[in-house]
């Protein structure tokens, strides 16, 4: 999946087209995410006792990855993300090889 959690995401698709928010839980197996702000649903619930009161509550449900673009963090605009190995080396001097997620349009590093 091209996003992860805490990602900065705009909605390119579907009734929040345009909305901004963060990505507060993405479901790899599914190819969901789970964006603030964005698919809001209300729900009437019964109150069970006196700790759990009734009322409608406002929940954020899943939409898929697809409908999603990350926004880069050094040019703030939205864009599809590339992938790009980079070594690294570490304290005892063995390099290890990394994937790093690499914004298309002025290619800085994501993670």
């Amino acid at each position: 999946m091209h996003v992860k959690s805490n990602d900065q995401v705009v909605v390119i698709s579907g009734k929040d087209k345009g909305k901004k928010g963060k990505i507060t839980a993405a479901f790899p197996k599914t190819g969901r995410v789970i964006v603030e702000g964005v698919n809001v649903a209300t729900k009437h619930q019964k109150a069970r006792n006196q700790m759990q009161p009734g009322g409608i509550i406002k929940k954020e449900l899943p939409i898929d990855a697809s409908n999603v673009m990350l926004v880069c963090s050094k040019c703030g605009k939205a864009t599809r993300v590339a992938h790009k190995v980079t070594t690294v080396t570490g304290e005892n001097g063995k390099a290890t090889r990394k994937m790093v997620r690499v914004c298309k349009k002025c290619n800085a590093e994501i993670d």
